[in-house]
């Protein structure tokens, strides 16, 4: 009795001082927030000026992130809300609502009178009643230059026939919050988490709210037992039988020391159970230990879409940021995981791929490796279930800029890429595209839902170096067969254009050197290797890339020493010089 009064002291002193912090947080981020509720007045005053419901065939969706993507309960037709994009300079949220016709391949853009106000990180959940409808809670507004924030804890009602929008209006709703979770279970909305943010402060919540859709009212649970600790951006999805939820990972950050905050990324996960009827329901938490092949830890990640009738949910991509002393770099992800609630399992999900790409695989590993060579076939037969190698892929931009990305591959495939490096550059020459089945690229903070057994993945983003690449393209994957991704819209990360923050903090000497904010030494050197760059050692005739790059290594070692630097390590600078080399012979 002792130890359980004690633990439960402890607990109590911890909402105290979680109550106490929102409580100071609240006030910090008042005065912002005042300032934000006008500009978002004024879209609202704009969005009141439509009458009636407009619907209008439209190009596919401009490229953004953290924006929800729903799968409607009664047609063959996914729903696309709100969602964000940043420039470089500017930050864009959106309150724009997109239905994709699965069939047809096409998009409409629907103009609703009364929408909710723009905003991004928000969750959004059907129900297949009263003609379909689409629950939307929460999110943030962040003001153009991306330093103040609003964070939403209005409840919406998207009645999707006829089209509506209504706001509901509710006693006892949580706290304003981002990046929360929001699954339903049986006749119930359910709220996890989140974060609230101000310029000087901000607060990770591990509270869970509960909305009536029969009585139309809030409820804040109180649950026995040790549940996770305050997060964001978790997984979260509803077991088979309704009778609670699950919750995996997740990101928060603390203050360790005055002014440094610290980021921790969670992979532990936890069960919320629920017990008895009605108004004697009781709710527990305890801890799950999950067997299998468990994704590696990261954050960003795009999950809870529940598979098989509830008893398989996914997880995709994300991001594992790697901070020393001097950088900070994101290895992003493009592999796919299927946790199966049942078993209580992960395990990594494998593209088959068709049979005529199995066939021109092999007979292309048969050429390389003559008699002594297996086929993929065979090798995938053999193989034990053990956790996919990841291939670490260096991109170098035009800028000397070196982005890292972690793709995780099925061990057969893995063991015979990573022999040697010569060996994957002629196989890649000599079989092409039929070689590698095509993939999204690695990305994090992207939108999926499943929809007649099949995964469709929108939008998200990567970075390289300081820049980020926001998407619009468009997947799908057929959870079934598992044989191959389908782009079903195309997107050239090239073609986005990136404004460089950099242009208002420098004097007047000139736009090159506002650009990067470099002394006249600098500039003479950029201009100098700007020069360079147009005299790079050619391709010739007939050339492979392994000959290019023995011919050529003196030159690209000593152009990626001058970009990077004397203090840069050698063994860095020789894989940077490799991916210059290789991007430069590519391109001719």
């Amino acid at each position: 009795m002792g130890k359980k009064g004690k633990k439960e002291k402890k607990v109590k002193g911890a909402e105290k001082t979680a109550a106490k912090m929102e409580k100071k947080v609240s006030k910090r981020s008042k005065r912002e927030e005042e300032d934000l509720e006008a500009l978002i007045a004024e879209f609202q005053q704009l969005d009141a000026k439509k009458t009636q419901v407009v619907e209008t065939t439209c190009p596919p969706p401009s490229p953004r992130l953290n924006a929800s993507l729903s799968a409607h309960p009664e047609k063959d037709e996914l729903i696309l809300f709100g969602g964000e994009f940043f420039n470089g300079k500017k930050t864009y949220l959106y309150n724009d609502l997109f239905l994709y016709n699965i069939k047809k391949n096409t998009w409409m853009k629907l103009d609703i009178p009364n929408p909710p106000p723009p905003r991004c990180a928000h969750q959004a959940v059907v129900v297949a009643q009263g003609g379909g409808q689409l629950w939307l809670f929460g999110g943030e507004f962040a003001s153009p230059d991306g330093e103040q924030f609003y964070h939403y804890k209005d409840l919406w009602l998207l009645h999707l026939n006829p089209l509506k929008w209504e706001q509901i209006k509710a006693p006892g709703a949580p706290s304003g919050r981002s990046g929360h979770r929001m699954v339903l279970c049986k006749r119930q909305l359910l709220v996890f988490g989140g974060f609230h943010e101000s310029t000087r402060d901000y607060i990770y919540y591990n509270d869970v709210h509960c909305f009536s859709l029969d009585s139309f009212s809030w409820t804040r649970l109180a649950p026995s037992g040790s549940g996770p600790g305050p997060r964001s951006a978790c997984l979260m999805t509803a077991t088979s039988d309704h009778s609670g939820i699950i919750v995996y990972g997740g990101y928060s950050k603390s203050r360790a020391k005055k002014d440094v905050d610290k980021g921790t990324i969670h992979s532990d996960m936890f069960l919320l159970k629920r017990d008895g009827k009605d108004d004697q329901e009781k709710w527990a938490w305890s801890r799950v230990s999950p067997g299998g092949v468990k994704p590696v830890p990261r954050s960003g990640f795009t999950g809870g879409v529940c598979v098989s009738a509830g008893a398989r949910t996914l997880l995709f991509g994300g991001v594992c940021d790697d901070e020393d002393e001097e950088t900070l770099e994101g290895d992003f992800f493009n592999d796919l995981y299927l946790y199966d609630i049942t078993k209580n399992r992960w395990h990594p999900a494998k593209l088959k791929g068709t049979k005529s790409e199995r066939k021109k695989r092999r007979r292309g590993r048969r050429a390389g490796d003559g008699d002594g060579g297996q086929s993929e076939e065979t090798a995938e037969d053999s193989a034990s279930p053990q956790e996919p190698t990841e291939i670490i892929k260096e991109i170098v931009t035009e800028d000397g800029t070196v982005m890292t990305i972690r793709e995780a591959v099925p061990v057969a495939r893995a063991e015979s890429e990573s022999e040697e490096e010569e060996d994957e550059e002629e196989e890649d020459e000599e079989e092409g595209a039929a070689a590698s089945l095509v993939e999204p690229c690695a990305r994090s903070n992207a939108m999926a839902t499943v929809k007649g057994g099949r995964l469709y993945l929108y939008g998200g983003m990567f970075e390289v170096g300081d820049k980020q690449v926001t998407l619009a393209d468009l997947y799908s994957l057929d959870l079934h067969k598992m044989d191959k991704w389908d782009v079903l819209q195309e997107m050239d990360p090239k073609a986005q254009e990136w404004l460089e923050e950099s242009d208002e903090e420098d004097d007047d000497d000139g736009d090159e050197e506002a650009r990067g904010g470099e002394s006249d030494e600098e500039s003479e050197e950029e201009e100098s290797e700007s020069e360079e760059e147009g005299d790079h050692p050619c391709v010739q005739a007939g050339e492979s890339l392994e000959a290019y790059q023995h011919r050529t290594e003196a030159y690209w070692l000593k152009l990626a020493r001058t970009n990077m630097g004397q203090d840069a390590k050698d063994k860095k600078v020789q894989k940077v010089a490799v991916a210059m080399a290789k991007v430069f012979y590519e391109d001719q």
